[in-house]
């Protein structure tokens, strides 16, 4: 199975963390998927055509085509900074320009950068609802990165591998790199197996 995955950025910054965080959770799904379409898109570089499509009602030439790409992706992993304990302008913005159910039943890592762990709480009261009233499927864990998390030890990279290996899961395919009896850490019903070896 060929997956499309695309990765949203809403880091403003370059260097970001929101990026840095990006590329690792990227890494991680690649290295499950062989041979995916995986794609950061980073929202910076569309900052003014995003707003351009809000005034005049749609999007144009690039960003029309990132839109239609996040209509056909399999899977979505997005990452924004924390402002004001919520998801950054830019990431909303962006949002709006999706037409209605055109992210409907796709699976979504859920992920967020900020300066400390008091902002942690952010990814479940503003990332998880907006995704749900959207009728995404958000994985069970969401990737909060604070300042400190950039700084070295595992406590980040095991929760990264543990969203990865969760979103992969939701697309029925075999991770490259697990046993194929787990998804995302969890042990897969037998039945589960049968059904996705037959298809």
């Amino acid at each position: 199975m060929s997956a499309t995955i695309t990765v949203l950025n809403a880091g403003l910054r370059v260097p970001s963390s929101s990026r840095l965080l990006a590329e690792r959770i990227a890494e991680a799904v690649g290295a499950r998927l062989a041979g995916a379409d995986l794609r950061i898109v980073d929202l910076r570089s569309f900052a003014h055509p995003i707003m351009d499509a809000l005034l005049t009602g749609f999007p144009a030439g690039d960003l029309a085509e990132v839109v239609q790409r996040v209509g056909r992706s399999d899977a979505l992993v997005v990452v924004t900074p924390t402002f004001q304990a919520g998801y950054s302008g830019l990431f909303k913005s962006f949002i709006d320009l999706l037409d209605a159910d055109m992210v409907r039943g796709t699976p979504v890592l859920l992920a967020a950068t900020g300066g400390s762990e008091r902002h942690s709480l952010m990814i479940d009261h503003a990332l998880r609802p907006l995704f749900a009233y959207l009728g995404a499927e958000p994985v069970r864990t969401g990737i909060f990165a604070a300042t400190s998390d950039f700084g070295g030890g595992e406590g980040l990279q095991a929760r990264i591998e543990r969203a990865a290996g969760e979103l992969v899961g939701r697309l029925g395919v075999v991770s490259a790199t697990s046993d194929p009896t787990t998804s995302g850490g969890e042990v897969v019903a037998f039945e589960q197996l049968l059904r996705r070896y037959s298809a």
